[in-house]
């Protein structure tokens, strides 16, 4: 499995040894860290219990987007409720389907600070929420607790017999494609003046999920991208 779990903001180094516990406990190696507070850490160590290999080889970012370079699928965790809704997806649900992205090129799971979750402009960079249902009176999850929840179903998923798979035309577009797209479309938006800069209104944010619904392949966003740089052509030429 190409599975990525992608801690941003850790502040305890202990929960950043526990996720790699849990990690290596369900088969999963590659972690990756978006500006933990402390790391590496002693603690950190004590708490991996074992799984000192999954910290030695963590990679460290220094934002979100480059530590999802080369992903197709993103989930992220949230338990809070957003103005505008995303995808969600239950653990079960989501490691099914984590697994059988899988196939098409690497996949990750994203889990926010302890205190704060996940920020909006973190979840713009995935294609659904993961919300781990919990007692309503106490919701809160430990993000190892959560993360071990995550990489179970994962383990159960990926020893299920998935059924035939079928050849797509062309692979799903990376993470960094999607975002070059949406910097494109942006840009054009304002230049034909449908988009006020000053003033967007969430619009780029609802722009995102329509194409996270649509899922478009690498030759779709060469095409959509083709359609951009004509109107742009078009735009400049008649000034």
């Amino acid at each position: 499995m190409s599975i990525r779990i992608v801690l941003v903001g850790t502040t305890h180094p202990g929960n950043i040894g526990a996720v790699a516990r849990a990690m290596k406990n369900m088969g999963l190696t590659d972690l990756a860290l978006v500006n933990p507070r402390f790391f590496p850490h002693e603690e950190a160590t004590a708490r991996a219990s074992g799984a000192t290999d999954i910290l030695d080889n963590a990679t460290v970012f220094e934002n979100l987007a480059d530590a999802l370079s080369g992903c197709v699928y993103v989930a992220g965790a949230s338990a809070r409720s957003r103005t505008i809704g995303w995808p969600s997806m239950g653990p079960r649900d989501c490691a099914e389907r984590m697994i059988s992205e899988n196939e098409q090129g690497s996949v990750a799971a994203v889990f926010g600070p302890e205190k704060t979750g996940l920020h909006n402009e973190d979840l713009d960079l995935c294609h659904t929420l993961l919300t781990i249902p919990t007692d309503p009176g106490f919701s809160s999850l430990n993000v190892a607790m959560a993360v071990q929840v995550l990489t179970y179903e994962l383990r159960v998923a990926s020893m299920l017999d998935t059924g035939p798979q079928f050849e797509t035309e062309a692979p799903p577009a990376t993470i960094e494609e999607m975002e070059h797209f949406y910097t494109h479309l942006e840009k054009v938006l304002e230049d034909i003046r449908f988009l006020d800069p000053d003033n967007p209104r969430h619009l780029m944010r609802r722009l995102r999920r329509l194409f996270i619904r649509a899922r478009p392949d690498k030759n779709e966003v060469n095409i959509l991208r083709g359609i951009l740089t004509a109107i742009d052509r078009k735009e400049h030429a008649g000034k």
